[in-house]
């Protein structure tokens, strides 16, 4: 089944970043293939990374194959480490890395217990697999890459609590502060993670895009991304992390923004159009600026100083969203 999309508009994109052999580590220590788990023996909380939840996004299995050679263990409660879509990474081919997304359906769209248990998609089967490990975890931090070049985005949810850890780590710069996707629940919301607070416990659920799936600077994020998520967790001091994985911090953003997302474009069919090449991030001054062009229809911003968050027609096809809209403000 092809996942992809060929769309007039598009330019293919040079794909630098290999995929990781991941041979050595793929049994895992679980019994659930592509899944480790080690536990300090000590008191602290149950922290989750996780990784190719879509076979194209190399940058997180490149970085928990790099914790895995480090020997990374936790010195209080416990850490997880996870493979997710094996099937699909199986199927990666730079030259047509889309159609590794996902087998049957996108495996980040199916973490509700009423699509798991009906374990009829490679990707709901897998999740069930995957489901009590993420349903143990107090921390889950999700790595994920993009269709685009574009600046690295910190997914929060709405949880107050998430937004806090993210002003916490410090980095990257750019927080996106968003509801979730239309076509089903990921598996950052997953259970207690998607409560609000003051029901969700001491859980903390982000979900990072690290930047184009072909691009290297993606996997030094994911490394960045990880000692600074560990290191707010609490299993690993900050000096420990250091002496395990040297290099792996990036400096601090110079000042981080939140992105309140109030909506999506959607698009009506495969020619969607945007006006210009854009790439993310962009700021409109006015409102009623026209970004696109939906089958004859304009697509205009719908307030001043209107933020696009991940625009790409790469997938472009009736009910997919191209791109959404957000306000900014000054963590």
């Amino acid at each position: 089944m092809s996942n992809t999309t060929d769309h007039p508009a598009v330019q293919p994109l040079v794909f630098k970043l290999p995929p990781p052999d991941i041979s050595a580590w793929r049994a895992g220590n679980t019994g659930t293939e592509g899944v480790w788990h080690f536990d300090s023996g000590q008191p602290g909380r149950h922290v989750m990374i996780s990784a190719l939840v879509h076979g194209n996004e190399l940058c997180g299995a490149w970085a928990l194959k790099g914790l895995l050679e480090a020997g990374v263990r936790p010195q209080q409660g416990t850490l997880t480490l996870a493979f997710c879509n094996l099937e699909a990474f199986d199927r990666f081919d730079a030259s047509s890395h889309d159609a590794s997304r996902f087998t049957d359906e996108d495996l980040n769209r199916q973490w509700l217990d009423e699509r798991i248990d009906a374990a009829d998609t490679a990707e709901r089967r897998r999740a069930a697999a995957l489901r009590p490990f993420v349903a143990r975890a107090d921390w889950l931090l999700d790595i994920h890459s993009m269709h685009e070049p574009s600046a690295p985005l910190l997914l929060t949810g709405t949880q107050p609590r998430n937004l806090e850890l993210a002003r916490a780590m410090r980095s990257p710069e750019h927080i996106v502060v968003d509801a979730g996707h239309k076509d089903g629940v990921r598996m950052r919301d997953y259970g207690r993670f998607g409560l609000p607070d003051g029901e969700g416990g001491d859980t903390r659920s982000l979900l990072i895009e690290c930047g184009f799936h072909g691009d290297p600077a993606s996997r030094t994020v994911a490394q960045d991304q990880c000692v600074r998520f560990l290191a707010q967790s609490g299993v690993l001091s900050a000096e420990a992390l250091a002496q395990q994985l040297p290099g792996w911090c990036l400096p601090d953003a110079p000042r981080q923004w939140a992105l309140e997302v109030t909506g999506p474009v959607v698009a009506t069919s495969s020619a969607f159009r945007f006006v210009a090449p854009y790439t993310g991030l962009e700021v409109f001054e006015k409102a009623s600026t026209v970004i696109g062009d939906n089958d004859g229809v304009p697509v205009a911003t719908p307030y001043d100083d209107c933020v696009l968050v991940m625009p790409s027609v790469r997938q472009a096809r009736a009910g997919v969203t191209v791109v959404r809209f957000a306000r900014r403000r000054v963590l």
